[in-house]
């Protein structure tokens, strides 16, 4: 019995300092302003697009870029046409940007690419003063340079992450959902960490950078979640990662069930390996000097997915209920506090009413990710890159 409470007792703290970690953000986000002033039009953008076979695509995102609310003269698009079998790198240019083309079958992935673009094409981009990464399925809003440019004029910031929301939340509920959780996790979670003084974090898509940061580190991540990495290493050398909400980036989430397990292996699969490889870390850098941030990061890493942490507090409550009814009250204070925090999202980034309604399948999501995460438990060292397939792909397949 001693041993039950012992864990009991663990899992019981966990849960509890994990959602109250997640209240304090939801409070934090409402509070939150950006480091931002007047678009500073002299900021020369260099727009990095890691493509890897994406002819459906390719022509579409580049134009929304081209499409921007900024001087013509003041960014370039570059794609890396990394390891396609398609005409990428053709489509590309004939859109208007200038394409390079890496060809590395042993070494795939995003990070990789990055890293070798970084590393050996300074030349391209050297001389801008600031370099945007955007994926190759997004549509950035028409003042996302202008706000990164903003973001990037004020003293003291190097890095920024605008707001990466779902392109095709009305594809399915399962899109629906995506945009509800990145209306949480890309949008309260970045902004209470900043107003408490942590990093951002980088999210993969929307992200700007002082050129001379990434002359310096190059992208020095590899692994399936390499920007999730790459804000630890940033975070450990004291480089913290700053959130604009109005430097909107718009990505296609995957809609159809397959799409969405490979999607959500990848993100949470890759966010268990970097846990193991930083929090020790992290942790020991808070203890050593008491620093939020890297209290902040470590917490950040150890806050299990929602649905995980809507499994654990049903299973503190239920045992508490059970073997130790003193303590189901502070059981019951669980779902208030995953409801403001899950709904303030929603009202922060001012969500339509069909994400809303599709909310009510939140269950029926939690249900499906049982497996999903059984086979991550089960697969958690073997997980490699693997890109999810387009709506594009899954229409022109179906034809």
């Amino acid at each position: 019995m001693i041993i039950f409470d012992i864990i009991f007792s663990l899992v019981f703290l966990y849960v509890t300092g994990t959602t109250l970690y997640l209240v304090i953000l939801t409070v934090a986000a409402y509070l939150f302003r950006k480091k931002a002033g007047d678009p500073d039009p002299g900021l020369r953008v260099a727009v990095v697009i890691p493509a890897h076979n994406e002819a459906l695509q390719i022509e579409a995102t580049i134009r929304s870029v081209l499409d921007s609310r900024y001087p013509g003269d003041r960014y370039d698009i570059f794609v890396i046409a990394d390891n396609c079998g398609d005409d990428t790198a053709e489509l590309a240019e004939k859109a208007g940007a200038r394409a390079v083309e890496r060809v590395d079958p042993v070494n795939r992935g995003k990070g990789q690419a990055l890293d070798w673009f970084f590393r050996t094409q300074e030349k391209l981009y050297g001389d801008f003063d600031a370099v945007a990464v955007i994926d190759a399925d997004t549509f950035p809003d028409p003042d996302f340079l202008a706000e990164i440019s903003a973001s990037l004029s004020q003293p003291g910031v190097s890095v920024v992450q605008g707001f990466y929301g779902v392109a095709n939340p009305r594809d399915g509920w399962r899109t629906a959902l995506a945009a509800a959780a990145l209306n949480v996790f890309h949008h309260v979670r970045p902004a209470g960490r900043n107003r408490i003084n942590g990093s951002a974090g980088l999210k993969g898509n929307g992200m700007a950078f002082r050129t001379g940061i990434l002359k310096k580190y190059g992208w020095p991540a590899y692994s399936i979640v390499e920007d999730i990495e790459f804000s630890m290493l940033l975070l450990k050398d004291d480089i913290l990662v700053d959130y604009n909400p109005d430097a909107i980036v718009y990505g296609e989430m995957a809609a159809e069930r397959k799409q969405a397990e490979t999607q959500r292996r990848r993100w949470e699969g890759g966010r268990l390996q970097i846990f193991k490889r930083y929090a020790p870390s992290l942790l020991g850098l808070w203890l050593s000097g008491r620093r939020m941030r890297y209290l902040d990061g470590f917490m950040e890493l150890a806050t299990p997915p929602l649905s995980l942490l809507v499994m654990g507090q049903l299973l503190v409550l239920a045992v508490s209920a059970i073997f130790y009814p003193g303590l189901t009250g502070v059981g019951w204070v669980f779902f208030p506090g995953i409801v403001f925090y899950v709904f303030s999202g929603q009202i922060l980034r001012k969500a339509p009413l069909y994400v809303w309604g599709c909310l009510l399948a939140a269950p029926l999501f939690i249900l499906w990710k049982v497996p999903v995460y059984l086979k991550i438990i089960k697969n958690q060292d073997k997980e490699t890159w693997k890109r999810t397939k387009r709506q594009a792909e899954m229409r022109k397949k179906d034809r």
